[in-house]
């Protein structure tokens, strides 16, 4: 007559086996008359425990009625003690009257090790797992951590990663835990499909998501590696999408992932439920404040009726009404938009209306996950805080801002209850990500030559959300430094303050005969009037010099000069005393036979290098008005900025310069944009100062493309000069550009092909005509605001990883020449560039 209860959990170790199996055995032979005959907890005994004390053992088995332990009981323990993770196994005989538990204890980890990981490092995954040294190995823990390694690799995109725990035993029932890593290839992602999408293209909904395709320049992305994650983030972009546009009833059923054996890859499939598309019917304010007038609150509203149903217009509404209620004095006011859909016509009524809302206020504010960032960077992004009214549009406010802060990798802002009911707690969980950058960086453009650029920056600079940068360039002919800093909440309020630090050198080259230096410091502000309009006003001082070859500044030593007693220097009076071959030195003279014989410099080019350096100390300010869906790859919505500067508080010039620059993005149908680029400008001189021609404008392809750089506009046409440009005073331009993707490349790959039309005309020279310290005399053509300089082309664009690129073949259709006043000179014309190149990289 006995009892014998065992129960066992094994784990397959020399393979990897995932998931415990549980066996419970329980053998008795017990006659009927036994079952009074039960042992007590005070009559077990307990063997083979070496770390855990007797009494520990006994303490998971409980007495029934009586404090007697039956067959129940006793199972009931053995399952407890399982479940400590102490044991590999238990068994329970009954000898002699008395219970004997015996035990044999989990070996204790002495060390854990990962073998043939190279793509997560020990102590990322160290961090993750569960089994620790000197802790007790657990057979389910240890299989947690498998699994957790996998998970791991599955985020980055190897899905094809194999982990096998290994235990190597040593004395003392000591083991070493080691998890062997077979990490695989990356699984990319092979096709992205959209099911369900017929008012926009695929290509259209694969510019919105952040997922791509794997391509040829898959080594220089990540993006095209599956992630779950994202795609789930994916949902989101695609449905905020469609209610942009108007797609009230959009469902994003679903979002898979399918692995395909065949393209060892993934292919990620979007079912949309699109819905009709819905235009704004009537637009109203209901105010159920009594002290705030509805039409008061009609100029907050961003919608119109007749508009494409826009919902984020809508929340920007809800947001400056909200605000526009706290200012009031009505803190708990909250707004509610009410539409009714007219299915039939397809048309929103939409209704905001205004309450005084329940009593709540913020009891804390909980910042969680920031290990770099500093607490206070991401509380200022509120514009409430502790022990303000709680308003879920100033919350929503908030985590839009932190999101577009680009410091955080995700941000997730939520409530939770007070310790009172009109208590809340707000949590604000984060994850970072690398703000710092280290690039070199190459490029060439047909103005500069080859470039090349070293930099080092940080956009949150030592976790405090500002923001430096340190670049080194150096080129064919461009070259220089810049230091630039920026701190965002300056003094404590939302208004930005930067400084810049620069030297810039430009070398002569086939378009402008003289160097320039330039070194300088730019002071600047910048605050949001607006969530569209911005304000910076700035200061800049810097120095300016030229710089010429002596053989392009002869001039000054002719015999000619009115300081040698000569009637002033001319083509006509040069060629003279033309008696000597071009390069040959007169020593009776002290000049060369003609100083135009081999060139010259135009004379307003010279007067600037013989008036030396030149200090300009200017003040100014942008407002600028930013509509764009998108400010890097723009499809809709419209930027303008006005630039005003005034020269003259201190240094050597005085004028006042204005701009204006507009472009207006429009998609003319799927995945065709068009752009219209609008720009002018005028400068004049203030005080009795003339202008220099350094601070004329200087166009070409900026303008209209088609001409070199400082190719259009007014020119000197003294024979024997360079025929430097002088610039105008005035300029305008415009351009019509559309935009497109090569239908048969990948869209992930970033290529469009753009056409063009531009036209534009500059003009009013207002520098110096003539100088006498060499009688000269400038002889300016080219300047008329009729002529009017315009040109057509193509453009190829790849927004390539390695950075942008741009091919243009610009045709002019009008262009002008001037002939100069010596009999039988040559014209001198407009000068034009059909191709041009530019581009830069970064490696």
């Amino acid at each position: 007559m006995g009892l014998c209860v065992r129960l066992v959990r094994g784990l397959a170790l020399s393979g990897f086996v995932l998931g415990g199996i549980l066996v419970g055995t329980v053998c008795a032979t017990i006659a009927s008359s036994d079952v009074a005959v039960a042992q007590t907890v005070n009559s077990i005994v307990v063997e083979g425990n070496r770390r855990v004390e007797a009494e520990t053992v006994r303490s998971y088995f409980r007495g029934g009625a009586g404090g007697q332990l039956g067959p129940l009981e006793v199972d009931e323990g053995l399952k407890s003690l399982y479940a400590t993770g102490l044991f590999a196994d238990v068994r329970v005989n009954r000898a002699g009257g008395r219970l004997v538990v015996v035990v044999v204890e989990n070996p204790v980890i002495n060390r854990v090790a990962f073998e043939g990981n190279k793509k997560a490092k020990d102590e990322q995954l160290k961090a993750e797992v569960q089994s620790k040294p000197r802790g007790t190995l657990s057979k389910p823990t240890v299989q947690a951590d498998v699994q957790r390694i996998i998970e791991i690799y599955q985020r980055s995109g190897r899905f094809d990663v194999r982990v096998e725990p290994k235990m190597i035993d040593l004395p003392n029932n000591r083991v070493d835990l080691v998890f062997e890593i077979t990490e695989g290839e990356k699984t990319g992602v092979k096709d992205i499909k959209f099911v369900g999408a017929n008012a926009f293209s695929s290509g259209r909904l694969r510019d919105i998501i952040k997922t791509s395709e794997s391509n040829w320049l898959s080594f220089l992305q990540t993006t095209d590696i599956y992630d779950p994650d994202r795609v789930e983030a994916d949902r989101d972009l695609l449905r905020r999408f469609y209610l942009k546009h108007g797609y009230a009833d959009v469902r994003i059923v679903s979002a898979v992932g399918e692995y395909d054996a065949g393209k060892k890859g993934f292919t990620v499939i979007f079912t949309i439920d699109e819905g009709a598309q819905y235009r704004v019917g009537t637009v109203d304010v209901v105010s159920n404040v009594r002290a705030i007038d509805s039409a008061s609150l009609r100029s907050s509203l961003k919608l119109s009726a007749g508009s494409v149903y826009n919902a984020d217009l809508v929340e920007k509404t809800v947001e400056v009404m909200t605000i526009e209620a706290s200012k009031r004095g009505y803190a708990f006011a909250t707004v509610r938009p009410r539409g009714d859909r007219n299915a039939e016509n397809k048309t929103i009524n939409v209704a905001f209306v205004l309450e005084e809302g329940a009593r709540a206020y913020i009891e804390r504010i909980n910042i969680r996950g920031n290990i770099r960032t500093r607490d206070y960077v991401i509380r200022r992004e509120f514009d409430i805080s502790e022990g303000d009214a709680y308003n879920r549009a100033l919350i929503d406010r908030a985590e839009r801002r932190l999101k577009n802060l680009n410091f955080f990798k995700t941000v997730k802002i939520s409530n939770e209850p007070g310790s009172a009911p009109d208590r809340v707690v707000i949590n604000v969980d984060i994850e970072e990500m690398p703000t710092g950058e280290f690039s070199i960086s190459g490029g060439y453009s047909t103005s500069d030559g080859f470039i090349s650029e070293v930099s080092v920056a940080d956009r949150n600079l030592m976790g405090r959300g500002q923001y430096a940068k340190a670049s080194v360039t150096y080129g064919q002919r461009t070259r220089g430094v810049d230091l630039s800093f920026v701190e965002p909440y300056l003094l404590g309020y939302r208004v930005a303050g930067g400084v810049d630090l620069f030297y810039r050198q430009n070398l002569a080259s086939n378009y402008v005969s003289y160097d320039t230096k330039t070194v300088g410091t730019n002071l600047r502000l910048g605050l949001g009037l607006t969530e569209e309009l911005t304000f910076a006003p700035r200061y800049s001082i810097y120095r300016q010099e030229i710089t010429l070859p002596d053989v392009y500044n002869n001039c000054i030593f002719s015999p000619n000069v009115p300081g040698r007693g000569g009637a002033g220097v001319n083509p006509t009076s040069e060629n003279n005393i033309a008696t000597l071959a071009p390069g040959q030195f007169n020593t009776q003279t002290g000049t060369q036979a003609s100083c135009y014989a081999d060139g010259e410099a135009s004379m307003a080019v010279r007067k600037e290098l013989a008036a030396g350096p030149v200090v300009t100390s200017l003040v100014g300010y942008s407002l600028a008005y930013n509509t764009l869906d998108n400010n890097r790859l723009p499809t809709s919505g419209m930027f303008i900025e006005f630039k005003q500067d005034i020269a003259g508080a201190g240094g050597d010039v005085k004028f006042l310069r204005n701009s204006i620059d507009t472009r207006n993005y429009y998609e003319v149908m799927s995945d065709v944009v068009s752009v219209l680029h609008l720009q002018a400008g005028q400068i004049t001189g203030w005080g009795g100062k003339d202008l220099r021609m350094l601070d004329h404008f200087q166009m070409g392809p900026n303008l209209v493309r088609g001409f070199a750089p400082s190719g259009i506009g007014p020119r000197d046409l003294t024979v024997g000069t360079t025929n430097d440009s002088l610039g105008g005073s005035m300029y305008w331009g415009a351009s019509l550009e559309a935009q497109t993707p090569l239908y048969f490349l990948p869209k992930e790959i970033g290529i469009k092909v753009a056409a063009y039309v531009d036209a534009g005309s500059i003009w009013g020279y207002k520098g110096p005509t003539s100088w006498n310290v060499t009688g000269e005399t400038l002889q300016v053509g080219l300047d008329s605001p009729t002529m009017v300089r315009s040109s057509v082309g193509v453009g190829f664009i790849w927004d390539s990883p390695l950075g942008p690129l741009r091919f243009d073949l610009a045709y002019p259709l009008t262009k002008y020449c001037a002939t100069p006043s010596t009999p039988g000179a040559a014209q001198v014309c407009d000068q034009t560039q059909i191709f041009r190149f530019s581009g830069g990289t970064k490696f």
